[in-house]
């Protein structure tokens, strides 16, 4: 019996394909093609008939509205200071802020976790409170417990943070940390341009006395400048070195930066020729009395005290 054998398969492809498997991938390939050009028709519809892109990225935390134009931060430390100086101080502050329809914060040590970090901390956690309180605040001015404001005339807004006025106090290609460091403030920086105003002392940047300007900037310099990093580095002057630094190597924030002579915020009571304070100043600092004992500072800025209700009633 004979079986049928199958077809051999062979290598030589058939003289032709038959129609009804061309066809099939034909239409495919103009089907593809049409779905492109679609998708490049709409594409072209979205990119005219789209927002502007300031439209589309607006900022999506909205602009203070000035109530209050400023908050004044002050950390209270009962174990620097007497408790009758601190009432003092307290007072200072609460009769300046209401004469401009201020408001003012007043944290002491050991309201924060600072996780370890030494107490000195606890000025920029304050600072960062004071914006979380008061989120329709222009400004947050911190000023340390260690002086008064002496001058209820001058506004901060007006005053020292209005652009017109910062163009005329700012120090431009100015070395950031006295005397020579080779990080220099921006030539081009407009008063319009300042979120951060700073002073300086004989050996660095002051953070005794410093206004910010809250909007999403601040919150970043502020954050920026509270990472756990700097908080648990050992800087010699804790959170001061830690704010020369920030400053210095990140150009986001030196690029908002603005530094004044020491007078504008930060005169001392004795020092040097160029920050001694003089009547008509805002600010008048007793930097080093806490250092000779909790009293020396309420006998050291005695006469000032005198002077600043004076003033105030006066006004």
């Amino acid at each position: 019996m004979h079986f049928a054998l199958p077809p051999r398969k062979t290598s030589q492809p058939p003289p032709y394909l038959p129609r009804s498997t061309r066809l099939p991938g034909l239409r495919r390939s103009r089907l593809k093609l049409i779905a492109l050009a679609g998708l490049a028709f709409l594409a072209f519809i979205y990119l005219v008939t789209r927002p502007s892109s300031s439209a589309h990225h607006a900022p999506s935390r909205r602009a203070p509205k000035g109530n209050p134009p400023v908050v004044v931060v002050t950390v209270l430390d009962y174990s620097k200071y007497s408790n009758a100086y601190l009432q003092t101080v307290k007072e200072n502050r609460e009769q300046y802020a209401k004469k401009h329809g201020y408001q003012t914060l007043f944290a002491q040590i050991g309201d924060y976790d600072l996780h370890g970090a030494p107490f000195s901390w606890t000025a920029v956690v304050a600072m960062r409170d004071a914006l979380s309180k008061f989120p329709d605040a222009s400004y947050v001015w911190y000023l340390d417990a260690s002086g008064f404001i002496m001058n209820p005339k001058l506004k901060i807004e007006q005053d020292i943070m209005a652009p017109a006025r910062l163009d005329t106090l700012m120090k431009k290609e100015f070395p950031v940390v006295p005397p020579d460091s080779i990080i220099k403030t921006f030539s081009h920086t407009t008063g319009q341009d300042v979120d951060l105003v700073l002073t300086q002392e004989m050996d660095g940047l002051s953070a005794a006395s410093f206004i910010v300007k809250n909007g999403e900037w601040a919150q970043f310099f502020l954050e920026t400048w509270l990472d756990p990093l700097y908080r648990s580095y050992n800087f010699q002057k804790a959170e001061t070195h830690a704010l020369e630094h920030i400053v210095q190597w990140h150009p986001t924030l030196l690029s908002r930066l603005a530094i004044v002579d020491q007078r504008v915020l930060n005169s001392y009571a004795k020092g040097p020729k160029q920050g001694e304070y003089k009547d008509g100043d805002l600010v008048v600092r007793f930097p080093d009395c806490a250092a000779s004992g909790a009293k020396t500072c309420e006998i050291e800025s005695q006469a000032f005290v005198q002077a600043w209700r004076r003033v105030f009633a006066a006004y």
